[in-house]
């Protein structure tokens, strides 16, 4: 059950009347210690791998423009007209100018769809373990995000057993997981899996939520969908050099209904390439000049993704809605503090 909030959005059940009711709640409290336990096995991980945490820019003049049916938000900058990130993308691949291999946990803003109100898996605010790595090829990088999804998972299991059985989590859940590498299909297997159920998921566009969210039922073990059709996603995301039209980039989904909890690709880094793109995408590169710039001097090669933590953290501890992963939480729509 849902009720409505007068701009068009759902209030989902349960969303807490006050901050108080929701911080104060031994639910909350809970899933936000694992959360905390989740971000440093993390950065444990990452730094061990020789990665170094920078810290993201909130604003900017420019942000990804490839946020599926999000609106960006506008800000007055001194007399500029500036963006709220709602990905660092850009700034990551410019991060590579410092260090080879960096990481961020990075606020994102995004008004999404009203629609999205009732998903449990949207938030107009929200965080990703943000990663970089300079001459990464796709294969590095899933290697990257299957290690670390398992770290992360393995050491709440190993660590907050007890957390997890109190929000009736049974651990048993991530025995594949733990156990076997993630599979792999391509997107055009995806659509194919979709249209035999009888979901019209266009091959041409990126697999929708319902679709997601289907595919993720069918499965017990995290897998990704990679080679995304051309068109599908923004123009960062490079184009294979041996097959025309398809992408280098994937997404992890879920298992148990879950969905896609990553996305990433290996990356465009070519001028020329870069600004065809942003042309065969509606982009005006013209509003790009200090990224285009960092391009036409010179910027490395690389791969990377975008971890959702609140996605992650809802998959982990067994929750019902991803809003219960924040401890401020931004539902699409819905008026909160």
């Amino acid at each position: 059950m849902t009720e409505p909030n007068g701009t068009g959005a759902d209030i989902p059940e349960g969303f807490p009347a006050s901050p108080r009711e929701h911080l104060s709640s031994p639910t909350t409290r809970t899933v936000l210690r694992i959360q905390h336990r989740m971000l440093t096995a993390a950065r444990e991980y990452l730094s061990a791998q020789g990665f170094v945490e920078m810290l993201p820019p909130i604003i900017g003049p420019v942000t990804d423009p490839g946020a599926r049916g999000a609106k960006q938000i506008d800000i007055d900058y001194y007399g500029h007209r500036y963006k709220l990130m709602t990905s660092a993308i850009l700034y990551k691949q410019a991060s590579l100018l410092a260090f080879d291999k960096i990481f961020y946990v990075a606020p994102n803003v995004r008004l999404e769809p009203l629609e999205t109100s009732s998903t449990g898996r949207h938030l107009a605010e929200f965080h990703q373990i943000d990663v970089e790595v300079a001459g990464a090829s796709r294969d590095d990088i899933l290697q990257v995000v299957e290690d670390l999804v398992r770290g992360v998972v393995r050491r709440v299991v190993d660590e907050m057993p007890d957390e997890l059985e109190s929000l009736g989590r049974d651990t048993g859940a991530f025995t594949e997981l733990l156990a076997r590498p993630f599979e792999r299909r391509t997107h055009a297997a995806a659509v194919q899996d979709l249209h035999d159920i009888g979901h019209d998921q266009s091959p041409d566009a990126e697999i929708d939520w319902q679709a997601e969210v289907k595919l993720s039922r069918k499965v017990s073990h995290p897998f990704f969908v990679t080679d995304y059709p051309k068109g599908s996603r923004g123009f960062y995301d490079r184009e294979s050099r041996t097959v025309p039209g398809q992408l280098c980039n994937f997404d992890l989904i879920a298992p148990e209904g879950y969905g896609e909890l990553c996305s990433g690709s290996e990356r465009e880094h070519e001028y020329g390439q870069i600004v065809a793109r942003m042309r065969e995408t509606g982009e005006n590169p013209a509003k790009y000049g200090w990224y285009l710039q960092l391009v036409r001097d010179g910027i490395p090669a690389s791969a990377g993704f975008g971890l959702g933590l609140e996605r992650l953290t809802r998959y982990i501890t067994g929750l019902g809605a991803v809003w219960q992963a924040n401890a401020y939480p931004k539902v699409p729509g819905v008026k909160s503090p």
